[in-house]
């Protein structure tokens, strides 16, 4: 077997991340622009071998967004998805074309229940669309991805023939994804063995795995995948996606790191940046992350039971497979104070990645003097909590002016704010809730006018002790339509307070705009 000094190259797994397409059809997320490229430098530093950065067609914000993402951020492959209408294709390249290494993504379901129910078309209506925009995308880039969707329960042999119309047409990566996590490893393995059986020719192109996590098994099956001989594996960070989700980056890059001497199997990732990652990408979407979550929960590598605690003191491997600093979670070095000038966060902020300067710069500075007089020791984990919430400031809709809370044992608490409108004005709102939180977002709603359901409200700390940050997401629904909002502060109710109005501007932005919430079931989806 292969050792690290000596791997094969044949072995080696690329990695194509898709928190910032499936990822961000989950329900509730809607990430700006700003807040899209900050995780796709991210994913890059992560080293990811291609980043599905969008699907340009849906909306111009997510074709500018793609745009940015290809022109500005250098490494990985930069990939749009495309259904097979020549506008979706041109729409794809038209966003990625400016990226060093573009790649255009397009799919279309082949087993009969999509075909028939879905599609309402015929199986020789589904080979003409994929002859053709696979030509069509091989006349602009020569890195062309082909996926059949819900390719686990298609027919094997009518969608040996579809991917063989993809291959002579020029498709280089061949991706067939367990779109509803319906397979089990052992199926999917043979679907692949019996792929690479009736079409030799795709041991010539790099083989794709896409598997979803309905049943739990995401990762379980990509792993079956890449044994049969699949070479890319789809995923995302944190696991997000539509449904229950895709299969977990950290899951699926710590798995081959830590099994390599027996799988021979390994990739370019560098697993120091998955714990900054995961808690970019939670901060950003609003979802959180469970505790017991493999890898990057909070208690991954926490030992409560006595028997446990003894034996990783004497001997870490007794109970620990991996090493914590691994995957980069011994990252809090960096520490600064009030007395910290502009240069020393400045500095510390580009060691830890990020590049502010000008206007973004002096916002960062001012809420870390804010943070700074509060808490004794600014931490980087509390840099990095305070840098990403400054990059939700472009979203447009309400903004929390002030608040003023009243809270006792001896009354019911009582909330009063000021909210700036869309339309720029300002209005007031009270409420008494039956707690402190209850009674400021029952008051956002009444300066608001809107009805706003809530949906998921969650509390954490970025670090800990008694200073520590308080984090806070936010879901809410508004006429069928839903949003998320994340806030830190030293303040439990400011964040909270901020969050919500967060969460508000996104789902009252697409309820006007009659959006849909989540896209079709796509490739991956």
């Amino acid at each position: 077997m292969s050792t690290r000094n000596e791997r094969d190259p044949g072995e080696r797994v690329r990695i194509f991340d898709t928190t910032l397409r499936d990822g961000e059809q989950s329900p509730g997320i809607s990430l700006n622009k700003q807040e899209k490229l900050e995780i796709a430098q991210q994913l890059a530093r992560l080293g990811v071998d291609i980043i599905e950065a969008g699907f340009p067609i849906t909306s111009p914000g997510d074709f500018e967004s793609v745009q940015a993402i290809a022109r500005e951020v250098e490494g990985p492959v930069i990939c749009g998805l495309a259904r097979t209408s020549k506008q979706d294709i041109e729409a794809a390249w038209n966003a990625v074309r400016d990226a060093v290494r573009p790649r255009i993504h397009t799919f279309i379901a082949t087993s009969d229940v999509h075909i028939e129910r879905k599609l309402q078309t015929t199986r020789e209506d589904v080979k003409g669309q994929v002859r053709a925009a696979v030509a069509q995308a091989r006349e602009y880039t020569d890195d062309v991805e082909f996926s059949p969707e819900d390719g686990s329960r298609s027919d094997v042999e009518y969608m040996a023939e579809v991917i063989a119309i993809a291959l002579e047409e020029g498709a280089t990566t061949i991706n067939v994804p367990d779109t509803v996590g319906y397979t089990m490893p052992h199926e999917y393995a043979a679907m692949f063995e019996e792929l690479y059986r009736l079409l030799p020719r795709l041991r010539d192109v790099t083989v794709s795995v896409h598997c979803h996590d309905d049943l739990g098994l995401a990762v379980a099956n990509s792993l079956a995948g890449l044994q049969a001989g699949c070479r890319q594996v789809e995923c995302a960070v944190n696991g997000i996606g539509e449904r229950a989700g895709n299969a977990s980056l950290e899951e699926v890059v710590m798995l081959l790191r830590t099994r390599e001497p027996g799988l021979g199997l390994w990739t370019g990732i560098e697993t120091t940046e998955i714990a900054r990652t995961s808690r970019l990408v939670s901060r950003l979407t609003g979802y959180p992350v469970q505790p017991n979550k493999a890898i990057v929960g909070r208690n991954a590598f926490a030992h409560e039971a006595g028997i446990h605690q003894d034996g990783v003191l004497k001997e870490r491997t007794t109970y620990e497979i991996m090493d914590a600093q691994s995957v980069g979670l011994a990252s809090n070095s960096i520490v600064l104070g009030k007395h910290s000038g502009r240069h020393a966060l400045s500095k510390a902020l580009q060691d830890m990645g990020f590049e502010l300067s000008g206007q973004a710069l002096n916002m960062a500075f001012k809420r870390f003097k804010e943070i700074a007089d509060v808490k004794k020791q600014v931490t980087a984990m509390d840099l990095e909590a305070l840098v990403t919430d400054e990059l939700r400031d472009e979203i447009s809709g309400y903004t929390l002016e002030s608040f003023a809370v009243e809270d006792s044992s001896q009354r019911p608490p009582h909330a009063r704010v000021s909210v700036r409108l869309p339309d720029g004005t300002l209005a007031g709102g009270a409420f008494t809730g039956d707690g402190p939180i209850d009674a400021i977002f029952q008051a956002i709603d009444s300066a608001a006018g809107v009805g706003a359901q809530l949906r998921d409200f969650t509390i954490g700390a970025v670090t800990e002790g008694q200073d520590a940050l308080g984090e806070v997401s936010v879901v809410l629904e508004v006429e069928g339509a839903t949003g998320a909002g994340q806030a830190v502060s030293p303040d439990i109710i400011d964040a909270a307070a901020r969050a919500y109005v967060r969460a508000l501007s996104v789902a009252v932005a697409r309820a006007r705009a009659g959006e849909a919430i989540g896209l079709p079931e796509t490739a991956g989806g």
